[in-house]
């Protein structure tokens, strides 16, 4: 019997995401657990999974559309199903036929004068290759890959239905330029002439809005307050080199001091909790969300039961889920929770700043640089490597006396690093 697959609701409170790519043509038979499609939210990449045998009957939906919520995608029916009147069950089934969804080129402005100029009228433009009368087939998200690495979609070979232009066909084409020394041209803004001058516009993505939404949302509902802390990180920059020297795995500072957190939280268990409108979680397993910053803008993944993992391993894996966080290849999964997050500006010379706490999250950790600075020892001055520390806390899961209690402790472990390898 033939069955409607809907859009899941890849995120919590999502109401839309966008159908990046189907994996299964459509008459093409699949085994449980295959992927079907994937679905691309503000900050990852979801694959929808086959529940059982089947073949997918009728696509509702092209690659690349976005999509709202519980809304009809295809038609799946079971092995060696044979569908003689496909209007009849689409109508027994109240789903609709296939639309194909077009999205109209905007012509993007170049953003000064020694962009590279549009071609002449008397210049025809070369004929499209996957449409008829110069439309070019291409999804949302390939239209808008192509556009930010300044290519244009009619250069671009598709391997989609009907020869529509994908998202890999994009990074096809990218990952051919770079094999061959070729950089991508830059990407391009809109240029806008007021009475007052001009500046440049960049329309928001939807990952820019996800984290103004959530960043807002964060700083109207949870009371933040913050506490500061500078420690001696002589040893523990000591410790980071020893580790490093001959290990095939490098580890960060920052790795260091996720590994620390977890073991905060492991002496002060109180910290390891989220709020809820009916009561306070206090989390058995110490997830962490370690911020990376990418092109698209600033995501942050989560490092499960850190306290499990050796400062090796736990290196290799921040490493692995920071390089796909920047090709934009997380799961869903990997993006949520956590009770508190790490960020780290000091490679960019920052000394000390509060950072804005990522909901439901209980606390973030700002990381400064090390500088070297005068310090005290046994009453006279010295040069010592210092590090500064800003927690950001809700108050409503956490009490101040708490969270005095967890940055105490972090600092005592970051001074005596030797602890963390235990």
């Amino acid at each position: 019997m033939a069955t409607v697959l809907r859009m899941p609701e890849v995120a919590a409170n999502a109401t839309e995401a966008v159908l990046a790519e189907w994996m299964v043509a459509e008459g093409a038979s699949f085994s449980a657990g295959d992927i079907l499609a994937t679905v691309e939210t503000e900050k990852a990449l979801v694959d929808i999974e086959a529940e059982t045998d089947g073949v997918l009957v009728k696509l509702l939906v092209p690659g690349g559309a976005q999509v709202d919520v519980a809304s009809a995608v295809a038609v799946l029916g079971e092995v060696g199903e044979t569908v003689t009147d496909l209007p009849g069950l689409l109508q027994s089934l109240g789903v609709a036929e296939a639309v194909d969804v077009v999205v109209p080129e905007r012509r993007d402005v170049p953003s000064d004068s020694t962009s590279e100029s549009p071609a002449r009228p008397d210049t025809p433009p070369a004929p499209a290759e996957n449409g008829s009368n110069g439309r070019v087939f291409a999804s949302p998200l390939a239209r808008k890959l192509a556009r930010a690495s300044g290519l244009a979609v009619e250069e671009l070979t598709g391997t989609g239905p009907r020869n529509r232009i994908l998202r890999r066909d994009v990074e096809r084409t990218l990952a051919a330029r770079r094999s061959s020394v070729v950089e991508p041209g830059p990407s391009v803004v809109e240029l806008v002439e007021t009475t007052h001058g001009a500046y440049d516009e960049i329309p928001h993505s939807r990952l820019r809005r996800a984290i103004a939404a959530r960043l807002r949302e964060s700083k109207r509902e949870a009371p933040h307050f913050y506490l500061r802390a500078s420690i001696r990180a002589d040893k523990l920059m000591a410790l980071r080199a020893e580790i490093n020297e001959g290990s095939p795995v490098r580890v960060s500072l920052n790795d260091l001091i996720v590994k620390a957190v977890a073991a905060a939280h492991a002496r002060v268990p109180e910290m390891n909790a989220t709020w809820t409108d009916d009561a306070v979680r206090r989390h058995h397993r110490i997830d962490i969300a370690v911020a990376v910053a990418t092109d698209r803008g600033l995501v942050t993944p989560v490092v499960r039961d850190v306290s499990s993992h050796t400062v090796t391993a736990l290196a290799a894996k921040v490493q692995d889920l920071a390089s796909r966080a920047r090709d934009g290849k997380l799961k869903q999964d990997e993006l949520e929770g956590g009770t508190i997050s790490v960020t780290n500006l000091g490679m960019y010379g920052v000394e000390e700043f509060a950072a804005i706490i990522n909901p439901p999250h209980a606390a973030i950790l700002a990381v400064g640089a090390v500088r070297e600075e005068p310090v005290v020892v046994d009453g006279a001055l010295a040069v010592g490597k210092v590090l500064r520390l800003t927690l950001s806390v809700d108050h409503r899961p956490v009490d101040g006396v708490v969270a005095a209690q967890w940055l105490a402790a972090i600092v005592e472990l970051l001074e005596s690093p030797v602890r963390l390898l235990a």
